[in-house]
């Protein structure tokens, strides 16, 4: 049986994380190594990559900075080609736009021994589009070697889209609409903050931003056309993006049906909690390293039922929760595909059903 290799490119905001799920949980998830490629040698990166290593990840850099990151006190034990060559599985976490250039420039001579590729975010088109309880039935090993795992937020409006307007296979939704409130930066970052609100554009004249569009392609995978808009908006806080939603339903619906629907996810938390650092703070004390894994965290006091059949609320993502779970997810899908449910079972602890 071939060894499961897991090699991670990027250790910012979702690889460091996924880099430390990966090790806490190498044994339940039924993997031998977990590697990880850092391109720049930093000493104020120097204890994070410390921290990494000692947890049992391996790490790779480009063959010319070997002598960078030893100078610096790093030993990288692999280096780029090698570790993707030697990879079951490669997680790409680089900034948008780096996804199809690494793409092009390695994981494509990569396919004959490496299961599977996995982008994240914003890396349209790098492969089939993907979030964990939305579009399972849509993979198919035969065909899927790139996948796109989709943004934390297209994670939360698709989430609630479905366990809303698509609940027992029906589609009820006539039109959704949506407002992401985005937080500046995360707290692990200390560029691009904004002074103030800062308002988007909307750059898809049928979607809006790329959340609702991401959404609605997801959707496609499952033979699904859906009325989705999306604005988006940043807000000068770091502590968690929020969603608002406005969705028309063909069929009436009640309040005790909504919640209870919201009930019955159990990648959904809610919560009668109305301000973001409180929600924030519920996943510093008790998610792994700060991050709980649910899909969004709905605020019940938030929700209202007009005219019988619209639906408005607000949400919390949170934080790269759902990101993580959904490569963790479809990782373990390509290794195990006959076991993966029971092998992501030890993640349990870190979903919530209140928060």
């Amino acid at each position: 049986m071939s060894r499961k290799v897991v090699h991670v490119v990027g250790t910012g905001t979702i690889g460091e994380p996924l880099i430390g799920l990966l090790c806490d949980f190498k044994e339940d998830l039924g993997l031998d190594e977990v590697t990880f490629h850092k391109n720049t040698p930093l000493t104020t990166d120097r204890s994070k990559v410390r921290s990494l290593i000692s947890r049992g990840a391996r790490l790779s850099t480009h063959e010319d900075k070997f002598d960078g990151f030893n100078a610096i006190g790093l030993k990288p034990e692999l280096h780029t080609e090698e570790a993707i060559d030697r990879a079951s599985v490669v997680i790409d976490c680089t900034p948008t736009g780096f996804g199809h250039e690494n793409k092009h420039k390695y994981y494509e001579n990569y396919l004959h021994n490496t299961t599977g590729f996995i982008a994240q975010g914003s890396e349209f088109g790098f492969g089939k589009m993907y979030a964990r309880g939305i579009n399972d039935s849509a993979l198919n090993h035969e065909e899927d070697r790139f996948i796109q795992v989709v943004s934390c937020n297209t994670h939360n409006l698709s989430t609630i889209v479905k366990n809303l307007a698509l609940a027992d296979g029906e589609d009820n939704l006539v039109e959704g609409r949506f407002t992401l409130i985005r937080r500046s930066n995360d707290v692990s970052q200390s560029s691009k903050f904004v002074p103030s609100p800062q308002v988007g554009s909307h750059k898809d004249n049928d979607y809006g931003t790329h959340h609702a569009r991401d959404a609605a392609l997801l959707f496609n995978t499952l033979d699904l056309k859906l009325n989705l808009f999306s604005s988006a908006m940043i807000v000068n806080s770091q502590y968690m993006h929020i969603l608002h939603f406005h969705l028309k339903l063909k069929e009436p619906t009640t309040i005790q049906k909504v919640i209870a629907r919201l009930d019955s996810n159990d990648l959904i938390a809610t919560t009668d909690k109305v301000h973001a650092n409180e929600v924030f703070s519920f996943g510093r004390d008790h998610g792994h390293f700060g991050r709980i894994l649910n899909q969004a965290v709905v605020s019940i006091p938030s929700l209202n039922i007009r005219n019988g059949t619209e639906i408005t609320g607000f949400c919390f993502t949170p934080q790269d929760g759902n990101s993580l779970f959904s490569s963790i997810a479809v990782t373990e899908w390509l290794l195990y595909p006959h076991s993966y449910e029971n092998k992501i079972q030890c993640l349990a602890p870190f979903f919530f059903d209140e928060v």
